[in-house]
């Protein structure tokens, strides 16, 4: 039986770029875990203190709103969790 004939593939070259690869600096975002943390803790001691005080504190003109202020600082921390890197 007669041998096949082997082909050479030519490597790949990728095409020639007209624009250098643009350099990506990322900043210093120190910031970002402690205010991530600090709203996080300042959302669960909000609604924990309404619970404890029998709906007394944090401000008692809010009634049950008081759980929405404590869940809306708790997704402010999720927010600023997205500027995490």
């Amino acid at each position: 039986m007669p041998k096949s004939r082997i082909r050479k593939k030519a490597d790949y070259t990728p095409p020639p770029s007209s624009k250098q690869a643009a350099n990506i600096k990322l900043t210093s975002r120190g910031w970002v875990a402690p205010v991530m943390l600090a709203l996080f803790l300042i959302g669960l001691a909000w609604i924990v203190v309404f619970y404890v005080t029998d709906t007394r504190l944090p401000i008692e003109a809010l009634g049950n709103w008081n759980i929405v202020v404590g869940f809306g600082f708790i997704a402010a921390g999720f927010g600023v969790s997205t500027q995490w890197k």
